[in-house]
């Protein structure tokens, strides 16, 4: 039975966090950046407002089921792999378990334990969960980092539907000749509530989060509405 280790004093941890917030903050800096840029990018070839709603919806629908897909098929494939490897761990140690207790003591000798230490902490760890000590230590899996494909296609397509909505509905209700300016102005705006919010949540600075996020996603539109002028057609 693995006891609760006691906290020295109380303090706020956000590690927990990481799997579903690396696919939110993903799926809606996606959704905002990608469907901005489409928006902006067929405004500028094109500023016919019907044109752009059926771009900018289709551009929602499709992204959203992209990156829940997306997010699903790859968290799947770091989970097979993790798995795969527990499995070759737990034979190894039934085939060689002196050798697998020998290389524990060496991972604990190699971050500062004595010899001595070293091989009584593998000792104990291997008598009470050798493929348990041998994930965390040797693999650096734990179930905190484990991968959860399903919450993270989840949380990547519910954020990516949010966040899409907005420069849409900003492109929606501008008047014709201002959709470009409204759209670029809201996804701005957008981009930096997010880049706060994600900093917020996760325990990090916010002012950093928020210029990264800003400078990628108004990299982006910029390089989106050239090719739709340059070209003339929608992108």
């Amino acid at each position: 039975m693995n006891l609760p280790y006691k906290a020295a004093h109380e303090e706020p941890h956000f590690i927990t966090r990481t799997g579903w917030l690396r696919a939110s903050v993903l799926g809606a800096n996606d959704g905002i950046v990608s469907v901005s840029s489409l928006i902006v990018g067929v405004a500028a070839a094109n500023p016919n407002p019907s044109a752009i709603f059926v771009a900018g919806a289709a551009g929602l629908a499709a992204g959203a089921m992209s990156m829940a897909a997306g997010e699903y098929v790859s968290v799947s494939s770091q989970s097979d792999v993790e798995r795969a490897d527990i499995g070759r761990e737990k034979q190894a140690i039934l085939d060689t378990p002196e050798a697998e207790e020998a290389e524990l003591a060496s991972i604990y000798q190699s971050r500062g334990l004595s010899e001595q230490t070293a091989a009584l902490v593998a000792r104990e760890l291997t008598a009470k969960d050798a493929l348990g000590a041998h994930v965390r230590d040797e693999l650096g899996l734990s179930e905190i980092h484990a991968a959860n494909p399903l919450q993270a296609a989840f949380a990547s397509g519910l954020t990516f539907t949010v966040a899409a909505a907005l420069p849409l509905a900003a492109a929606i209700l501008a008047p014709s000749d201002k959709i470009i300016p409204i759209v670029v102005i809201t996804t701005l705006i957008c981009l930096a509530g997010l880049g706060a919010l994600g900093a917020q949540v996760g325990g990090a600075p916010k002012l950093r989060a928020t210029l990264r996020v800003l400078f990628w996603g108004a990299a982006a539109m910029a390089i989106t509405a050239g090719v739709g002028s340059f070209f003339g057609v929608s992108v």
